[in-house]
């Protein structure tokens, strides 16, 4: 700059001297004068707007440590809206003289108080004009009878805050008025500090103590800066009013009530204020910078597909006992357990389970070839999670399980975007709420909009009922002694952004057929559940953190009918989701980890449809079907949980279909018969829950809506279909039922145990076209006096028998027994089985063995010579009771003799009975983005039941 050859700092220090109207008509010389106007942000438009005594700091009360992004910006946004209240031109020009018109730009100025004009407010209102200032001296006004404004006034405090003390009550009835820089306290006649029913009133920095202001449609107000003390403000129909960086504190009631749908007719006050709304900077951020996600990116992807193997068995020169050599370095031979089953001490390959033609390669020369198929792991979730879960590392999420931004859910959503963009009713901004009974209450189809509110030590924060509707962007909502947020009676709208964190009650509380719609919201450490929906309650809930909760993350009961989908829920002291007592639900694309109790927990009644989820890395079992639980459950990745992948009751009815149940601690999937104490769960799960927000239980008993998903299909028996179970702790399926079971299209591969273990079936079990290949012991095992069905089964490579049974009522038919360790099928003493079409060969034992006096049926099988040279069959001769009839004895000949299962070919024939997750749910993925979440894994096992029942 050149102005007398002065330096920039020495003109700064210079201008700081000058006032308001000085400042900007410097502006107005040149660019160069106006830039240096700017650059004197942090020193001299600091000065002019923190000595304003009309305004506070531009972040209180919430952030009063924080500078705004600008201090120039901030005065001028004080500026203009302190003008509002003048803006009534369409009154100005129908006055009778223009000479009115003048009196506003020199209006007078009418001075109230001890040794001034005017003794009273109310003297000088009756000597004051349009537009006219009252300006009441330090001291304390009270006035004994109601106060009527009839023409527009503005009245002001002189001094600081706090030293002019008017009690009075006051009725507006003109167009417009203006108070500010004064403490109201209610006159000894009425509550009612202030109110109006038509016209525009605007406060500023002032007090409100012990009573009540009411403002009805189409009367607007506009309050900023302003303390409200154990006060109340009713608004009534109101078309817009706007509550902006106000302290409400201490209130026996509600602090705001919006009750009653806007107003269609708008006074002259509406437009401005709305145009002041749009101008202003909005809550919203382009980006999210919010997650309290560790996201650490590493690629562990790894490419699974059903393998092929061509089993080579090598000859033996003695026809009694299998061929000898040393094992390989690192391995043990099978040891051989209870009732006769080999028990695996190999370590595994990478798929873990050994090949039978890798082991002894050292052998002589091969015999003899058996080509068949081992169908492995399906992939699931692009194959991120079908290896071992290794501590501290990181896992890769598809596109579809990402959190978004709020910015993108809004700009992916329009009905959002509009719920977001909209301004009606009530707009309370940047307020502080706290140590009272309540926040803000909107009822009978009000409509209120709330952004970047804290909320704190209340009752409750919002509560919206009777058709009402809520906007709530980026609040801070803690410490409420009930829920944060409660809607019930069809309230609706959009919570998004909010932090919501250690209420007593839930988070957020819908119910009664509230549908709101809630996004981005970080929802933790409350004393209860996250999210409890209920008493047919609705409500979308999408991309939403939900963590570190006491009881459930999201709750669903007594009819509730949520739309779950893509939200982390982990880290919680409970259940990740629990649905019971007839609760529903479609839940969908969430990534449910690390909670202390069953990923899902489903009780009751429970009805929901769950699909596509990642469920990992919790304390106790992935998903828990309890008593009476039924529901859909398809398509989820179920991984590397200390418990069970899928944990039910028999008495429950699930469908479980499709979902890739993999690296669990104990069982892929268990059923189980006895009572686990399902009525006394810690944590509000079977106690009688406080569901009243006033405090008494409630006995809920809503109409059932009738079930819309033309996916679900009805079941009468529990389903366990199409699913792929491996590398599971235990057995890939453990039965211990006293109800039906069908266990239908698996693939069960690679388990630490047996492939399928029943060890209790009183009614029948069945199992058809399963694959059961690579397990560390037997493939399928039958206890004593249990009934059991094989059919299509193709039963691989297992390191124990094929099948062993004790069962008094099995039947083994088609199956393709094949390249197992032990015997392919042994019949232990008091079993009674069927054995009829199979094709069955033992790798290194008897194709089949019979032990003691069981009883049997063996017939039209097929039966391969195994690598031993044993016999294909072996029985007791003096065993009455089995009987061996048209079965296909297959002895090698020669060196080049190959064997293929053709005609059929390999069972299981999965081609056509294989599902995957919904063809209308799968369309709805995305593609093509990842990030990774890092989760810590502690090995260990505990008892064959439910980890849940344990904690119990």
């Amino acid at each position: 700059m050149e102005a007398g050859g002065l330096p920039l700092e020495l003109w700064r220090m210079i201008l700081a001297y000058l006032p308001l109207p000085d400042l900007g008509r410097c502006s107005l010389v040149c660019r160069a004068w106006y830039e240096l106007i700017l650059s004197l942000d942090r020193t001299r438009w600091r000065q002019l707007y923190l000595g304003c005594i009309e305004c506070r700091h531009p972040n209180w009360p919430n952030q009063p440590d924080v500078e705004p992004a600008s201090w120039r910006e901030a005065f001028k946004q004080h500026y203009l809206a302190s003008k509002t209240w003048t803006k009534n031109a369409p009154i100005l020009e129908t006055s009778v003289c223009f000479s009115l018109f003048r009196r506003r730009r020199t209006r007078r100025t009418l001075s109230v108080g001890p040794g001034h004009e005017f003794h009273s407010l109310g003297s000088a209102l009756a000597m004051s004009s349009l537009f006219d200032r009252i300006l009441l001296f330090p001291g304390l006004h009270e006035e004994q009878g109601e106060i009527i404004l009839k023409v527009p006034v503005e009245i002001v405090g002189h001094g600081k805050l706090g030293e002019v003390a008017l009690l009075a009550s006051i009725d507006q009835q003109c167009s417009t008025t203006r108070l500010c820089n004064l403490v109201f306290m209610p006159a000894w006649f009425s509550p009612f500090m202030f109110k109006t029913t038509s016209g525009h009133v605007q406060f500023d920095n002032c007090n409100f103590e012990n009573g009540h202001i009411q403002v009805h449609g189409p009367g607007t107000c506009q309050v900023k800066f302003c303390t409200f003390k154990n006060t109340h403000v009713f608004l009534h129909n109101v078309p817009l009013c706007v509550l902006e960086n106000c302290e409400f504190v201490g209130s026996e009631n509600n602090s705001v009530t919006v009750e009653g749908h806007p107003s269609s007719e708008k006074n002259w006050a509406y437009t401005y204020l709305l145009g002041l709304i749009k101008s202003s900077p909005s809550v919203l951020p382009a980006e999210d910078s919010d997650s309290v996600m560790a996201l650490d990116l590493e690629s562990r992807d790894q490419a699974w597909s059903p393998r092929t193997c061509g089993m080579v068995i090598e000859g033996s020169q003695s026809p009694t006992s299998p061929a000898s050599s040393p094992p390989k370095a690192g391995a043990r031979e099978a040891e051989v357990g209870s009732d006769g089953e080999r028990v695996a001490r190999t370590p595994d390959s990478s798929d873990g389970g050994l090949s039978p033609s890798s082991e002894d390669e050292d052998e002589d020369q091969l015999t003899y070839r058996l080509s068949y198929q081992v169908q492995g792991p399906r992939p699931v979730l692009g194959g991120s999670f079908l290896g071992p879960p290794l501590p501290g590392a990181s896992i890769q999420l598809p596109s579809c399980l990402v959190l978004n931004s709020l910015q993108q859910e809004l700009q992916r959503d329009r009905e959002a975007m509009a719920l977001a963009s909209s301004v009606q009713g009530c707009l309370i901004r940047k307020c502080l709420f706290q140590d009272g009974k309540g926040g803000v209450f909107v009822c009978s189809y009000g409509r209120a909009k709330m952004e970047g509110n804290i909320f704190r030590n209340l009752t409750y924060a919002v509560r919206c009922i009777h058709n009402s509707k809520v906007v709530m962007l980026r609040n801070h909502i803690h410490h409420c002694r009930a829920s944060g947020i409660f809607l019930r009676l069809e309230g609706g709208g959009l919570i998004a952004g909010n932090n919501i964190d250690h209420n007593s009650e839930a988070g957020i509380d819908i119910r009664k057929k509230s549908n709101p719609l809630i996004l981005c919201n970080q929802i933790h450490h409350g004393l209860r559940s996250g999210i409890v929906v209920l008493g047919n309650g609705k409500g979308i809930i999408r991309n939403n953190q939900i963590f570190s909760n006491k009881e459930a993350g999201i709750y669903i009961l007594y009819h509730g009918n949520p739309i779950v989908s893509r939200n982390h829920i982990f880290r919680g002291h409970a259940a990740g989701i629990a649905v019971n007592e007839n609760g529903r639900g479609l839940i969908t694309e969430n990534v449910i980890r690390e909670n202390q109790w069953g990923g899902v927990d489903i009780r009751r009644g429970g009805v929901p449809a769950l699909r596509s989820n990642l469920i990992c890395f919790g304390y106790s079992d992935g998903v828990v079907v309890g008593d009476e639980g039924k529901g859909l459950i398809e398509g989820n990745t179920i991984y590397a949980n200390k418990g069970c992948g899928v944990w039910m009751m028999s008495s429950s009815l699930p469908h479980v279909t499709s979902n890739h149940v993999s690296y669990n601690g104990l069982y892929g999937l268990a059923v189980f018969s006895q009572k686990d104490g399902s009525g006394e769960f810690p944590g509000g799960h079977g106690a009688q829950e406080n569901f009243s927000e006033d405090g008494d239980a409630i006995l809920w008993e809503p109409e059932p809506e009738k079930d819309d998903d033309p996916l679900r299909r009805p079941v009468t028996v529990a389903l366990i279909e199409s699913n792929s179970v491996n590398h599971n702790g235990a057995s890939g399926l453990y039965v211990q039922s006293s109800e039906a079971l069908h266990v239908i299209t698996n693939v069960i591969h690679a388990n630490g145990d047996r492939g399928i273990t029943v060890a209790q079936s009183s009614q029948l079990t069945r199992m058809a076209n399963n694959s059961i290949s690579c397990n560390r012991q037997s493939g399928v095992k039958v206890e004593a006096q249990c009934k059991v069905e094989l059919r299509g089964n193709g039963i691989y490579d297992n390191r124990g028998h094929g099948i062993i049974t004790k069962g008094d009522s099995t039947v083994v038919i088609e199956n393709d027994i094949i390249g197992n360790r032990g015997s392919g099928l042994q019949l232990l003493p008091t079993s009674d089985t069927k054995v009829i079409k199979n094709r069955i060969h033992s790798f290194r034992a008897y194709g089949i063995a019979v032990q003691g006096h069981a009883k049997a049926l063996v017939q039209e099988n097929i039966i391969f010579q195994g690598k031993s040279n044993k016999t294909i069959f072996q029985q007791i001769p003096s065993n009455q009771e089995c009987i061996v009839q048209n079965n296909k004895f297959l002895v090698f000949k020669k060196k080049s003799d190959t064997w293929r299962l053709v005609n059929p070919p390999a069972r299981p024939h999965l081609e056509n009975s294989l599902r995957g997750p919904s063809a209308a749910h799968s369309g709805q993925k995305v593609t093509a983005m990842a990030t990774r979440i890092t989760a810590h894994v502690e090995g260990g096992y505990h008892s064959k039941r439910s980890i849940f029942c344990t904690i119990l």
